[in-house]
């Protein structure tokens, strides 16, 4: 392998010339800078992590741990963790704990078992020496990943770190249930029927207290007969469509894009028209939601935006070693509403 020194030999600058360009350190001009960067690329030069590791006491490298990524909402996120973390100049190294895969849905509130496949990736992680660790979550949720007197810098993304010490990022659950609620009530509905996800669910939760914010800013009545829970699967949508339609409703706000496509089985099969005879809305922007017919309304996650930020937050911490980190300390990031065919004004 070629290594530094010699990379500086064949550009006629010193060592640490070549070290201030590979760090992003603005010490040299642009016309060394390029020179320097071809020749890296030709050699297919590859600083040694591990050895800089040893020297500085830092390897420029973040550990990310997921609960399982085949989570819909965990491949953006550690992609944008990674794309931001190379731009950088940091490493992404990334352990998947597979807790679906291996636990489907018994595993949410048991300690035991999320501890059980946390700790190993957490000493992993530090066998190598990693600057910093990001805990990506599956679903929303106040949450136990670090000790209080962990002692590198962590993160918690699309959950909720119980220890204030630590920074969450999560989505802003409330304000999109309000957004969606607003918009459905600017569209003239007033009896707005919800097909809620499980009722101790945070997004359930969080989404509720913004849909029922927004009807008492504008004097609806809150019916509970209105809100049906559903377990965020396709059928519980197509079932409790069914009871809504029978109370009247004029709109139906789906909690996520799964059941809203539950919902439509049930209003064709029904001869009843989305976007005519009844109002749906949606929420998460999956892929489903462009297949519908009409076009789904709903919520987009901005998921990337969660990853850039919590990668962001995290170099920050690294690089500016004891920064004060304020308590409670959860950064929201708003939804994006993407308006469709699917609702009709009234």
């Amino acid at each position: 392998m070629v290594t530094l020194k010699e990379i500086a030999q064949m550009c006629g600058v010193s060592p640490s010339t070549i070290s201030n360009i590979l760090n992003g350190k603005p010490k040299v001009s642009e016309e060394t800078k390029q020179r320097v960067l071809e020749v890296v690329k030709q050699t297919g030069y590859q600083p040694n992590y591990f050895a800089q590791g040893m020297r500085k006491q830092k390897t420029r490298t973040i550990g990310i741990i997921v609960e399982d990524l085949c989570e819909f909402s965990t491949p953006p996120i550690v992609e944008a963790i990674m794309a931001y973390s190379e731009e950088n100049n940091y490493r992404a190294v990334l352990l998947n704990m597979r807790l679906y895969d291996k636990w489907q849905d018994t595993w949410y509130n048991d300690e035991k078992k999320l501890q059980s496949a946390l700790k190993p990736a957490i000493q992993e992680l530090l066998s190598i020496k990693v600057d910093g660790i990001i805990y990506v979550a599956g679903h929303c949720r106040v949450i136990n990943c670090f000790a209080d007197d962990f002692k590198i810098p962590a993160i918690v993304v699309y959950a909720i770190s119980r220890s204030p010490k630590f920074t969450s990022v999560v989505i802003d659950d409330e304000k999109g249930g309000y957004d969606m609620t607003r918009y459905l009530i600017s569209m003239g509905h007033r009896r707005i029927g919800v097909i809620a996800g499980a009722a101790d669910n945070l997004h359930t939760q969080k989404r509720s207290r913004g849909f029922q914010k927004a009807l008492f800013e504008e004097q609806i009545l809150f019916n509970p007969d209105w809100v049906r829970f559903g377990d965020w699967k396709r059928s519980s949508g197509y079932r409790q469509t069914e009871k809504l339609v029978k109370e009247g409703v004029t709109a139906i706000f789906c909690m996520n894009d799964t059941m809203a496509a539950g919902c439509y089985d049930y209003l064709y099969e029904h001869g009843i028209v989305v976007g005519k005879d009844i109002s749906v809305v949606g929420y998460d922007n999956k892929e489903i939601s462009e297949y519908l017919r009409p076009h789904l309304t709903t919520n987009d996650l901005r998921l990337s935006i969660v990853g850039k930020n919590s990668a962001e937050i995290l170099i920050k911490h690294i690089e500016n070693e004891g920064m004060e980190i304020k308590s409670s300390n959860v950064i929201k990031i708003p939804c994006r509403m993407i308006t469709r065919n699917s609702v009709a004004r009234i």
